[in-house]
């Protein structure tokens, strides 16, 4: 056994399947590496203190909480066996938000439970993952280290999950992902359906489907990642039947230290937060946009983000700005410095629900 030999994390190769690019500097420490058997496993942890302005309430809030990304610890498996690679990863996101509501109770959020078999012809996933919608929206966002929107009060913030992406569910999966075909892959997959239609006689006859094409390429000096990806399923009761589809885009450039991308998503009869089982009053739509712009000098990246959602589902309408600072102290510890400006409406009032100016200082550790 070998302590003392790392490897990329776990996160950051889910990561880096997601978006078809390079996963970053954080590493997993490898516990195990023999005769074509591997255990390793991998860290992230963060907290920010968080000021607040809520303009609608006029209040004036401080907190210590964590950011976008809740603290997680990832353990991976790996084996050999002839033509074939058995994996495995089982993470557990956790709050630290929660200490004085449920001082002794943290919940733990087990988001990735899976096993992959990978191939000449790919890979097999089976378990429970991040979906395919949206995925590389928001695995591609510049502040997914950083804080973002507001969130629920003993949950992560919300990034720009609602303000220019909804967020891939964590779900139960059976998904294929193509080999690399010259910078070409695809992944397509089936999944637990979200009962739309609670009520007598509800039904789900088809799995939801989920899909995304990514292709990167180098054209002297300039990385290209484009993407596209979407969902489809069909969710009926007695009385209702409600068809919800989604897709999402992107494309991001960078060069010389520059980076700009741009992604947005249009769905119908689709929440354009979250997935889940729950009444949809109907097939109404929504769309959204984000536009990111990212400079690296030395340790230090600079990122201006802006982001909207319109949705009729849910009647909202949102925008939101982001201006932060990301200085790397080393390959495994980050400190970040954010001004996040966030305002959502009732779209078919205009009435202002929330308008709040937000400052996070916050340090990431990663292993």
């Amino acid at each position: 056994m070998n302590n003392n030999n790392f490897r990329k994390s776990g996160l950051a190769i889910a990561m880096a399947a997601a978006m078809g690019a390079s996963a970053g500097a954080n590493a997993a420490v490898e516990l195990y590496n023999e005769d074509g058997t591997s255990f390793s496993v991998d860290g992230y942890f963060n907290a920010f203190y968080v000021n607040r302005d809520a303009k609608v309430s006029d209040t004036r809030n401080s907190d210590v909480k964590m950011g976008f990304l809740p603290n997680t610890i990832g353990f991976n498996f790996s084996k050999e066996v002839g033509d074939l690679t058995m994996g495995g990863r089982s993470s557990f996101w956790s709050t630290i938000n929660d200490s004085l509501q449920s001082p002794t109770d943290t919940a733990i959020d087990v988001r990735q439970l899976y096993a992959t078999v990978d191939g000449s012809f790919g890979q097999v996933l089976i378990g429970k993952d991040f979906g395919l919608y949206a995925r590389s929206n928001i695995f591609l966002d510049e502040i997914l280290m950083g804080f973002g929107s507001p969130g629920a009060a003993t949950g992560v913030s919300f990034g720009n999950i609602r303000t220019g992406y909804p967020y891939p569910n964590p779900s139960a999966q059976i998904t294929y992902r193509s080999p690399d075909m010259g910078g070409l892959k695809v992944a397509a997959g089936i999944f637990e359906p979200a009962d739309t239609t609670p009520g007598a006689q509800s039904e789900q006859s088809a799995p939801r489907f989920e899909a995304e094409v990514t292709y990167s390429a180098d054209l002297s000096g300039l990385a290209l990642t484009g993407w596209v990806n979407g969902r489809h399923q069909s969710s009926e009761n007695a009385t209702t039947e409600i068809d919800s589809q989604g897709i999402g885009y992107g494309l991001k450039a960078a060069a010389a230290g520059f980076s700009l991308t741009a992604s947005g998503f249009t769905s119908e009869g689709d929440a354009p937060v979250l997935i889940v089982d729950g009444a949809l009053p109907s097939e109404e739509d929504a769309d959204g946009y984000l536009v990111q712009a990212s400079y690296t000098l030395g340790s230090n990246r600079f990122v201006a983000s802006y982001g909207e959602t319109d949705s009729d589902q849910a009647d909202f309408e949102t925008e939101n700005t982001s201006l932060a600072v990301f200085h790397d102290v080393n390959s495994n510890f980050k400190l970040v410095a954010e001004y996040n400006m966030f305002e959502q409406d009732v779209k078919s009032s205009g009435a202002t629900a929330v308008d709040a100016d937000t400052i996070a200082l916050g340090a990431v550790v990663m292993f």
